[in-house]
């Protein structure tokens, strides 16, 4: 430092490389060429170059000196202004000029030089944004916290500021201005009132809106330092307002302005503020009281607003209370409100997300113009919250709502129109797992949306347009709703019979009834034996409540009975009854509160008023044509649960009426419901029976298809002597048929095929010869007409050739007589697999002659796929249905669409085997996300039906094999194992989509690790790798890919489970169908080889690498054992051995482990041991002759006989003495659910209807084959389409 004062007492100035001596002897552009040269020297230094700070220490000083700063040009003082900065950044934090008067010289000079930063458009506006960036971010301004004139410094450099700020400036200017000032006022030790004024006359409305640039400066500097500057903001308002100082500023005229744009700019600036206020409102002067009592309206609002987010719950609770209040009387409020109440109907306390519910409601029932949508929405929201009592205020509030403005019509067509969401909302409700949302939902339905209080006629007309304005979802709940109070209504009629004749089948029935119900299921339990106790002593109880689940029972009635049942088990002593509380539910749920005979004659005859065009449907908002199809579609819906409804005269003769209008979906709804309401109309309505008759022989022989088919099942559902019926009219249509004739070939040939399904020993001799001399060698086998040629691969149903659609109901024929003989005695079911099988081979041009158009091609694949999932429903088809065969059928695209459609035929209701669950793993590859997302709905609906079903039949553990969902992973595996897109063992691509593949159902069945599933999934997925794939054992890449799609699986498993490593709770069982027996197991660990990597996947696991899979040899854990009820219900007759299962069963008496010589080991056994294989199936094969000629199309391979077991039996089947019978092993069909047995054969028939239709229903998908199994016998492959 004394070297540094040497040189600076020298005064010899030493400048930069280059740069020559600057001073008032050369020109100006010289001098600034120099300084741009000094300035640049300045810029690359830093504060550590010490030599380089003594070095220019006299450059500094000359810097400063007069002659720079009052330099005549702009440009000169801007380079020096630039230096200056720099100098101060280098020397800090002492600065190398010590006289206050010069630093006070140089700052006021660097505050002149700022005002360049107004034009934004000027070429050295860089260099003036450089020297404010340099200024902010060192702070240089705070060096003159220490001068006498530091306020004069500060208050010129804010002005200069709020001067040239603009609207041309960007984010990092408006930021270095805020750090400069907030700095000088949060670092140094007080702020002037000149300084405070500066800054505060930018909120003045005057000057707020002659620059909104200064005020947004002014307004972000108050907010960084709003803590610091508070206390000067008191202060100045103290002055004015208390102690009345106006002369203080001149801004005191302005003082209730400032306060205004002060609290809302930051509240906390007036916390010492407000009080003083008070004073003011007390004053004196009139002008003042109106002055403060303008300033507080709006501050006060906000302020108790902010109560809204108080942190104490009952303050927060008192706000709540209070909206309601606000909004009735200051519906101009309602906005502000909104976004409050919108955080609080989220709060954390339950109480106070009830009372938004409250208050929103109580204010939209005095006037629904006094709440906005977004309030509404809020009620909406809670009605999914988490806790019951905030659910059920939302639902009822909805509902009230509803009923005032829609259903009363109090607030006329718009405000109908606004709450029109509401009906959709409360009934989609009904899809929660929560008993109490439902019953709330059937309770909202029978006293706000259709209040069971209203005349017959009334009641029905509301019924009738609600129906008709519902959307898709809540029509769907509301069916399910009126299913399940009849399903409950059956339930409590066989407990009132069981009651009659007492037996240990009362309690399973109480257990079925209280399943329903919401109260806890013990006490549910107890309450419901009460009342059987109740039933069984009190006669007079149990007549009433046999006349309340009576078919007959009016709505009259029920009232009746449910208020003198509910009088008599109340008590006056005891007011508070759960048991009462619980009757009463059940007896609401029961009552046929809305539907009975006289009911049901007037919804008919408000339908035949639309009909007519007489109807007041343009009135209530609804086209004609959609009243009259939800109509029918109602009628529908009620001819299921409430079929004895129909029974009257006045109704069948309006629907005889309906079955005779040209309009073909009317006649069709007419033929649906006398199907569902017939079953006495021949001995109670001889009249109607009489002309009825002839109308369907008419509609089966001639009528559009549809309607031929339900005039067939009318015939069969209403008529004792159907055979004679039946005869009338098979023998002129099998006459008649004539194959030249191709468009009146549809109708005989649906008619036939309903027939021969319900009737199929009448016509056996006929059908037989029908199916393989006409069906077969006359129709399908030629193609008569020539397809258009076109690109497209489907197209609408009415551009299908007639030619088409005569084979597709020829197809629809031959299944439709095989489901109803249900046997295979004749092989005709494997003809017909054989068949089916060709026309998927051959992309659905089974003649190969290359006439057909592709859209037919499509059409007819997908009618070949329908029909091997239709006859896969039957256990004894099933049986005969190969590998190969299912897997082709699992390739076809529109097969997943199938699956994954609506209503699934098969898989939602337990009867398609659980490998063709595995076909949603395809659906994975499926490029149409909408598609998939809706594959992935269905596949976890199947499952949780799944997993309802075994809860609720815990008895059933012996058949987990064919229910548990976890059991379709080795299907899954198997499948994509044989995917012909999968062609290259390790490429990574493939592998990629087989583990998306695999992902898509194993994180829906992996979602729950229920029972320690994911250790049981781990543990099937080892135990397939110590097997072989039974379809082709000795192909050795055909084993390796499935062992790869095993590594990739437990890939799965291990990355997204953490207790797969856990003892698995069941020894796993595999299909012997598709998988070998199993090798015998070693002593090492199988974990550590089946999670290889990619590259080395595929190879099958060493003979020193298992010991894990080895199974109990306990027949009680393993599914497998003899003791095991067969999988599938029906059909013990039929030969299932092809689908036996087996456990991974240890051999304890192995001392050491031997090696597997593959096939010499399997023709030993073969040999010495029993042969399990389907030995009947066998020889029936190869001895019987086809029913078909075979010599009329392409033999088929895949249809042969499934390969013999290999090896001898697990030790079990032979050790336990209770084993099954030889012969008579199979796959038994899942029985329905107990709740769904008495309505069986109907729900079988409308499924029929749907099931009939499936090529329409999936019009937009293109109808092209992913890719097939290579064949042997028949013509290649080609590639995927």
């Amino acid at each position: 430092m004394a070297h540094s004062k040497a040189r600076a007492a020298d005064g010899k100035v030493t400048y930069p490389p280059g740069v020559k001596e600057i001073s008032d002897k050369i020109s100006k552009e010289e001098m600034v060429r120099r300084l741009k040269m000094v300035v640049k020297t300045f810029m690359d230094m830093d504060q550590d170059s010490e030599e380089e700070k003594e070095l220019y220490l006299n450059l500094a000083l000359h810097l400063a000196s007069d002659f720079f700063l009052k330099h005549p040009d702009k440009d000169v003082r801007l380079l020096v202004a630039c230096c200056l900065a720099d100098i101060f950044r280098i020397y800090a934090p002492e600065a190398p000029y010590t006289s206050p008067d010069k630093l006070k010289d140089i700052f006021m000079f660097i505050t002149r030089q700022l005002k360049g930063l107004e034009d934004t458009k000027s070429a050295q506006f860089n260099r003036y944004f450089y020297l404010l960036e340099n200024i902010a971010w060192v702070k240089s301004y705070n060096i003159c916290f220490e001068l006498e004139d530091s306020n004069e410094i500060f208050t010129q450099l804010y002005r200069t500021l709020f001067q040239v700020i603009n609207n041309g400036h960007n984010q990092k200017v408006h930021m270095h201005m805020v750090d400069l000032m907030s700095s000088i006022i949060c670092e140094g030790d007080t702020v002037s009132q000149e300084l405070l004024d500066t800054v505060l006359v930018n909120l003045v409305p005057a000057h707020k809106n002659l620059n909104k640039q200064a005020y947004d400066l002014a307004k972000a500097l108050l907010k960084r330092t709003a803590q610091a500057i508070e206390p000067y903001i008191t202060n100045f308002f103290n002055q004015v307002l208390m102690l009345g100082k106006t002369s203080v500023s001149d801004l005191s005229e302005h003082v209730f302005d400032l306060i205004l744009e002060l609290y809302n700019i930051d509240s906390h600036l007036l916390l010492s503020v407000l009080p003083q206020l008070e004073f003011k409102l007390k004053s004196n002067d009139n002008d003042e009281r109106l002055q403060v009592v303008k300033l507080l309206n709006k501050p006060l609002w906000q302020c108790y607003l902010g109560r809204f987010n108080d942190i104490h719950v009952p303050i927060r609770l008192e706000c709540v209370k209070f909206a309601s209040h606000c909004l009735m009387n200051h519906p101009d409020l309602a906005k502000d409100l909104t976004e409050y109440l919108k955080v609080r109907s989220h709060d954390p306390e339950e109480a106070i997300r009830h009372d938004v519910i409250v208050s929103i409601v109580t204010a939209a029932k005095k006037d629904l113009s006094l709440v906005n949508d977004a309030l509404l929405n809020f009620v909406k929201e809670r009605t999914l919250d988490k806790r019951w009592r905030v659910r059920k205020e939302a639902m009822m509030g909805l509902a009230s709502i509803y009923r005032k403005y829609s259903l009363n019509g109090e607030g006329g067509r718009e405000a109908s129109k606004q709450i029109s969401w509401i009906k959709d909302k409360l009934l989609h409700i009904y899809y929660q797992n929560s008993i109490d949302d439902r019953l709330l939902v059937e309770r909202v339905f029978a006293q706000y949306m259709v209040p069971h209080n209203l005349e017959t006629g009334e009641r029905m007309k509301c019924l009738y347009y609600l129906y008709a304005t519902l959307d898709t979802n809540a029509v769907k709940a509301l069916n399910e709703m009126w299913k399940c109070q009849n399903m409950l209504r059956h339930h409590v009629k066989d407990l009132l019979d069981l009651v009659k004749n007492p037996s240990k089948a009362v309690f399973a029935k109480v257990m079925v009834i209280t399943s329903k119900e919401p109260a806890r299921p013990r006490k549910a339990q107890d309450f419901v034996k009460k009342l059987a106790q109740v039933l069984e002593d009190d006669e007079r109880i149990r007549d009433q409540l046999e006349t309340l689940v009576s078919p007959s029972c009016s709505c009259k009635q029920a009232e009746t009975c449910v208020r003198d049942i509910t009088k008599k088990l109340g008590s006056p002593k005891q007011p508070s009854n759960p048991f009462l509380e619980m009757v009463k539910f059940l007896l609401e749920r029961i009552a046929p509160v809305h539907i009975d005979t006289e009911s049901i004659s007037a919804l008919i005859k408000q339908v035949n008023k639309s009909i007519e065009g007489t109807a007041d449907d343009e009135e209530e908002g609804v086209p004609t044509e959609e009243a009259i199809r939800a109509g029918l579609e109602l009628l529908k819906v009620l001819s299921f649960t409430h079929p004895v409804s129909f029974h009257s005269a006045e109704t069948f003769e309006s629907l005889l009426g309906c079955l005779k209008m040209d309009d073909e979906k009317v006649a069709e709804a007419a033929l649906q419901i006398f199907k569902n309401t017939g079953s006495k109309m021949e001995e109670s309505f001889p009249h109607i029976k009489s002309v009825l008759l002839p109308v369907l022989q008419s509609k089966a022989k001639r009528g559009p298809p549809r309607q031929a088919k339900y005039a067939i099942h009318c015939i069969n559902a209403m008529f004792t002597n159907r055979d004679t019926h039946f005869a009338q009219i098979f023998e002129p249509l099998h006459k008649g048929l004539d194959p030249a004739n191709l468009e009146q070939l549809i109708t005989p040939l649906t008619t036939l095929g309903h027939l021969a399904q319900l009737a199929p020993e009448q016509f056996a001799a006929p059908l037989k010869s029908l199916v393989a001399n006409f069906i077969v060698k006359d129709l399908l086998m030629n193609d008569r007409i020539a397809g258009k040629k076109t690109t497209k691969l489907w197209v609408p149903d009415d551009e299908v050739s007639p030619e088409t659609q005569a084979k597709i109901q020829g197809i629809k024929l031959m299944v439709r007589w095989l489901l109803g003989v249900k046997n295979n005695q004749s092989k005709s079911g494997n003809s017909t697999l054989r068949m089916l099988t060709a026309i998927l081979h051959s992309d659905g041009d089974l003649t190969e002659q290359g006439r057909m158009g592709k859209p037919d091609m499509s059409r007819l694949r997908l009618a070949a796929a329908c029909a091997l999932l239709k006859l896969a429903q039957e256990p004894c088809y099933h049986e005969i249905i190969t590998l190969e065969q299912y897997q082709l059928c699992a390739l076809v695209i529109n097969v997943r669409t199938i699956i994954t459609s609506d209503s699934p035929p098969g898989l939602c209701r337990l009867r398609l085997p659980l490998e063709y669950m595995a076909i949603f793993a395809l659906c994975a590859k499926d490029p149409v996300k909408e598609r998939r997302a809706h594959a992935r709905q269905c596949l976890v609906k199947n499952v949780n039906i799944r997993r309802e079903y075994l809860k609720q039949h815990a008895a059933i553990s012996d058949k987990l094999f064919s229910l548990l969902p976890e059991y379709v992973v080795p299907y899954t595996i198997h499948l994509l194992a044989h995917d012909p897109d999968y062609v290259k063992v390790s490429d990574i691509e493939q592998l990629k989509e087989i583990k998306e593949a695999l992902w898509f159902v194993l994180e829906i069945i992996m979602a729950k690790n229920e029972n320690n599933s994911h250790a049981f999934i781990r543990k099937m997925v080892e135990n397939i790798k110590q097997t072989k794939d039974a379809q082709s054992a000795s192909d050795a890449k055909t084993n390796e890919k499935l062992y790869t799609v095993c590594d990739v699986a437990m890939n799965i498993v291990m990355s997204k489970s953490t207790t797969y490593s856990l003892e698995s709770p069941k020894d796993p069982v595999l299909p012997s169908r598709f998988f070998t027996k199993p090798d015998k197991p070693k002593s090492a660990n199988v974990l550590g080889a089946v999670n290889k990597p990619l590259a080395s996947a595929g190879k099958q696991l060493s003979k020193a690498s298992r010991t894990e899979t080895a199974s109990n040899n306990d027949p009680s854990s393993n599914p497998a054992s003899p003791n095991r009820t067969k999988s599938r219900h029906d059909s013990t007759e039929n030969d299932h051995s092809e689908n036996e299962d087996y456990g991974l069963n240890a051999d304890k008496e192995i001392e050491k482990p031997r090696g597997r010589k593959r096939g010499v080991a399997a023709s030993e056994d073969a040999d010495s041991k029993p042969k399990r294989g389907r030995k009947k199936a066998v020889a029936s094969t190869a001895e019987s002759e086809d029913p078909w000629d075979d010599d009329t199309r392409p033999e088929d391979e895949q249809n042969s006989p499934p390969k013999k077991r290999r090896g001898r039996p697990p030790k079990s089947a032979s050790a336990n003495q209770d084993s099954p019978p030889k012969g008579k092993r199979g796959r038994k069909k899942a029985a329905p659910p107990p709740e769904e047995e008495e309505e069986e054969e109907e729900r079988d028939e409308e499924m029929e209807e749907e099931e009939d239709d499936e090529d329409r229903s999936t019009e937009s998908t293109p109808q092209k084959r992913r890719g097939r199994p290579p064949k042997s016998a028949q013509p290649a492959a080609k590639k995927p389409a």
